[in-house]
């Protein structure tokens, strides 16, 4: 007998950098995340892409997950070269305390599931607003501010770009924790989080302009070429794009009024030799047939 769970990855919209100060925030699940197939055993086995399995040892032992060989992986995207900054260890512990409830036969609802896999990935981790955590376990487009409980937003159509590296998040969040400019930046970032709810692609814009005054005063590697390549090109297109996260690398995401503008905007990114990853939203951690 097998089982088989799915979580989703996440794409930060708006409102980085001051989540983590409390400002509120819109992060958006993608089709790119975590799978689980769970099979009958005597004993806990675990299996994991790259071995390292301290969030889902984590996660298995807080929900008391059963015995059995639990085979995570990822799933719903193509092959990269490394890895694209969707939230993987967020959505391996979201998969791992969903499934470990469902196979006790206990209470899956995205609260119950959120309340444990919100602690034990800030536990392991160390740090984290647990925003990675919301958009896994409630998907859909979700506003998140820490000690509020996620709520979903109508949601906008957004296309993810990978820019081809990897970035670290850590280092760039500490330098951030040591800028003094920090108290006007959240307020404003506030602001254009509430911006985004009425109108996306301005909100976007104004987001990336505060987000780049901030790296520059921070001195935070927030910009690079092909980041800055992937916002020419939405411009280009009548849209607006910026970095998902801390910057540095990873994913972008853009934004369009118009559906020729966003078809016109992903032919130019594939041109160029970057990877789009989709235009879909994803579903919430659920149990796949």
């Amino acid at each position: 007998m097998t089982r088989r769970f799915f979580a989703p990855g996440k794409v930060v919209v708006v409102g980085e950098y001051a989540v983590v100060d409390g400002a509120p925030a819109v992060v958006a699940a993608v089709g790119i995340g975590v799978g689980l197939r769970w099979s009958a055993a005597d004993t806990r086995d675990v299996q994991t892409p790259y071995g390292d399995t301290r969030f889902v040892d984590a996660a298995l032992d807080a929900a008391s997950a059963p015995p059995g060989r639990y085979a995570f992986s990822d799933d719903g995207g193509p092959a990269l070269t490394s890895k694209p900054g969707l939230g993987g260890s967020a959505a391996a512990t979201v998969v791992a305390v969903h499934a470990a409830r469902a196979l006790r036969g206990e209470d899956t609802h995205a609260d119950a599931v959120y309340a444990v896999a919100s602690d034990v990935h800030r536990l392991v981790q160390g740090s984290g607003s647990g925003i990675d955590v919301a958009a896994s376990t409630y998907g859909g487009m979700v506003r998140f501010q820490h000690g509020a409980r996620p709520t979903h937003v109508m949601p906008s159509r957004l296309v993810v770009v990978w820019t081809g590296a990897s970035a670290k998040t850590g280092p760039r969040v500490e330098r951030y924790l040591g800028w003094e400019g920090r108290a006007a930046f959240v307020a404003r970032s506030a602001e254009i989080t509430d911006l985004f709810l009425v109108d996306p692609l301005r909100a976007v814009e104004q987001d990336y302009a505060l987000l780049v005054a901030m790296s520059e005063q921070a001195g935070i590697d927030y910009r690079t070429p092909a980041l800055d390549r992937i916002v020419e090109l939405a411009w280009v297109f009548d849209g607006a794009a910026k970095p998902s996260g801390a910057g540095g690398g990873d994913c972008a995401i853009a934004v369009f009024a118009e559906p020729d503008s966003e078809a016109k905007f992903i032919d130019a990114c594939t041109s160029d030799g970057f990877t789009v990853l989709g235009t879909e939203l994803s579903d919430g951690v659920r149990e796949l047939a």
